[in-house]
């Protein structure tokens, strides 16, 4: 079992956050055009035209689970057969954090990587990746099309990368000691009380989303329509509304086992989650269960990107092709606990419940998933007669909510 899928996320470096502070009222290095709801500027790059000769090696960045190639498990290996067939010598280079997937990218010294919605729009403000020739990807027409032109990975019609996975941030509690069962994020917030010192979050500042849908169905009044488009008003009530759950919050996470282990001492009997972490702990016999609440979750869309200055385009591109294939995304997925984003990699995996149990095929349970995105002065949703709070204002709010 991996680590963590992004164990660290809280751990945010200043620096790392800059690129967002532009966004919205610069253009980024090397010139652009207004593009994306979001009206930020991209630099005119252009995506590969056709295939070339491979290149005989591709650098990758991922997340921890994502290119296993046997040195962890030599049961768990996608790489080696690719490196056979195509000659391109895979490295890989994992993050902890998405603020650190942004920095190596930063260096041009990789070809691809595999980039969440907190990251991509960074990634493609900067000219840090081109746009993608979905054409050249065989498997791309196999993509669910709910993950395909996205604003977390396009922007203007302009597919930017290739989906890879998804999942949803649920809502766990301790059956024997969490009755009723809830239904609702106010049992993290408003209901907070009733678990006192027992309350778990995720840590990290994309957490302000959780607190931001909860107030788009409590508090209408504020005008919240997307979670990642808070100007300074709605932000400011998300993040009272954040301060006010710390009172009774026992451990902010980012390590999954370790979230795991404090639902089974019950130390902690609700809060935020993913299914693997669900599903490791009743292995491990803990009494929990996990929803989506009535108001829906935030959670995950991963995308590939290929980086604007990568010197072997031809192998990152076959490289992106062989791990959204039906067999490789369904090994995946199941190694690291989310839905494949290739609708055929469900008759591929080795527990034939996986995409159930992951509602890989449930496009009604996903139409309640806002997927992580990064918030960018210019609002998300669309609005153009206010200014939104951008990821480094996010950032701040969050220093300050864990200083509380």
């Amino acid at each position: 079992m991996r680590t963590s899928k992004k164990k660290g996320l809280g751990a945010l470096a200043a620096v790392a956050v800059l690129a967002l502070a532009g966004c919205g009222s610069s253009t980024p290095a090397g010139g652009g055009s207004t593009a994306g709801a979001g009206g930020f500027k991209v630099p005119d790059l252009k995506p590969l035209d056709k295939l070339g000769t491979p290149e005989g090696e591709v650098k990758v960045l991922a997340w921890p689970g994502y290119v296993e190639d046997g040195s962890n498990d030599p049961k768990v290996d996608w790489v080696s057969d690719f490196e056979k067939s195509t000659g391109c010598n895979v490295t890989v280079k994992t993050f902890g954090t998405s603020d650190e997937a942004v920095q190596l990218m930063r260096t041009g010294e990789y070809d691809t990587v595999s980039a969440s919605g907190d990251a991509t729009l960074r990634l493609i403000a900067a000219g840090d990746v081109e746009p993608v020739n979905t054409s050249l990807i065989t498997n791309y027409p196999d993509i669910f099309d709910s993950l395909k032109n996205q604003p977390w990975n396009s922007v203007n019609g302009v597919s930017y990368g290739i989906p890879h996975g998804r999942g949803a941030n649920l809502l766990m509690y301790r059956t024997d000691l969490v009755k009723p069962a809830p239904d609702s994020w106010g049992a993290v917030f408003d209901k907070a009380g009733a678990q006192a010192g027992k309350v778990t979050a995720y840590d990290s500042p994309i957490y302000i989303a959780d607190a931001a849908l909860y107030l788009m169905s409590t508090k209408p009044e504020l005008g919240i329509k997307d979670p990642y488009a808070l100007d300074d008003k709605q932000l400011a009530a998300a993040v009272d509304l954040l301060k006010a759950q710390k009172a009774n919050v026992s451990e902010y996470w980012s390590d999954y086992l370790k979230e795991v282990q404090a639902f089974k001492n019950g130390t902690s009997t609700v809060g935020t989650t993913w299914q693997v972490i669900a599903n490791v702990a009743q292995a491990e016999k803990a009494p929990v269960e996990a929803i989506l609440p009535k108001e829906g979750a935030t959670g995950w869309s991963d995308t590939w990107m290929v980086s604007a200055k990568s010197k072997h385009k031809t192998c990152a591109y076959k490289f992106i092709d062989h791990i959204v294939s039906p067999k490789v995304n369904a090994q995946i997925a199941e190694y690291f606990g989310e839905a494949p984003a290739n609708r055929k990699a469900c008759a591929e995996t080795a527990d034939p419940n996986h995409c159930k149990t992951y509602h890989a095929e449930d496009e009604a349970y996903f139409a309640k998933v806002h997927y992580w995105n990064t918030p960018i002065s210019a609002c998300l949703d669309g609005r153009t007669n206010v200014k939104c709070t951008d990821y480094a204002a996010w950032t701040k709010a969050w220093t300050e909510i864990r200083n509380s």
